[in-house]
């Protein structure tokens, strides 16, 4: 009895760890999709093109124009979903690796479960006809609605923080090439790899850099009590264009999105689930 139920339980646990690889996968791609699309729209904006807005919904907007758009928008939504059950599964299970049961690791896959919950919820609502405001307008709105809690300064710089710090790991943990214990890249070979690290480390800087840039402004609003001061992706992208350094920092930015876009498929093809 004992080897039939051993037997149940390794079939069960191995179609678990098929699904949770099949949903990875198509989440990562989706990813990829998204930010190699929004990196695009950032280098328009850069040379003065108009158009769409650099973040999310303009990417969705982007792609509606486009022949079978449409469908390419129900896949994004799908592989979000995706996405949202891999990590809700790292936290409910523990992720890969020897340290994957580690609370912390399961705390952040929750937020993480949580941010693609309502990444997914947003392009299925537009890919549904919902349409759907900027990413601006939503990050003000939000804003004030916070601030008008109580204590809701204190919440909203709280969350600027949160983002900002985010944003900082992100982009130490890119440079310090931690993504490669999660890679399963046995049988690549050395080209393969150091395009992955390029891929990884410059990705990885320009994704937190934004994360960075994005709390510090929540973090202005909440100082100023002005949900104003709140940026989106797209403007916080367009804001890069502001400083010394003038549009080619957000080229360089907007590249770096872009180069993500494509470490997002890199990790679809060698990351370890």
């Amino acid at each position: 009895m004992s080897r039939v139920t051993a037997r149940k339980g390794a079939r069960t646990a191995s179609r678990g760890g098929t699904l949770r690889e099949v949903t990875a996968r198509c989440g990562l791609v989706a990813r990829g999709v998204l930010y190699g699309l929004i990196g695009i729209l950032a280098v328009r904006v850069a040379f003065g093109g108009g158009g769409q807005e650099a973040d999310r919904q303009g990417a969705l907007r982007e792609l509606a124009g486009k022949p079978f758009g449409s469908v390419l928008i129900w896949a994004i939504g799908i592989g979000l979903v995706c996405m949202m059950l891999w990590r809700l599964s790292e936290a409910v299970f523990g992720a890969a690796g020897p340290d994957g049961d580690k609370a912390t690791k399961r705390l952040a896959s929750a937020g993480r479960s949580v941010f693609y919950a309502a990444a997914a919820f947003s392009v299925l609502v537009f890919a549904s006809g919902g349409g759907g405001r900027s990413g601006d307008e939503q990050s003000r709105d939000m804003t004030a609605r916070t601030l008008g809690l109580p204590a809701g300064q204190w919440l909203v710089g709280a969350a600027g923080l949160g983002i900002a710090i985010a944003g900082v790991v992100i982009a130490v943990q890119a440079a310090r090439c931690r993504f490669r214990k999660h890679l399963a890249m046995g049988g690549a070979s050395e080209g393969s790899r150091k395009a992955v690290d390029f891929l990884g480390v410059t990705g990885g800087l320009a994704r937190g850099a934004v994360f960075a840039a994005a709390g510090g402004f929540v973090v202005f609003a909440a100082l100023r009590y002005d949900p104003g001061q709140a940026k989106g992706l797209d403007d916080t992208l367009r804001s890069f264009a502001g400083t010394p350094a003038g549009p080619w920092l957000l080229v360089a930015v907007a590249v770096g999105l872009v180069l993500f876009g494509a470490f997002s498929w890199a990790m679809a093809r060698w990351r370890e689930v």
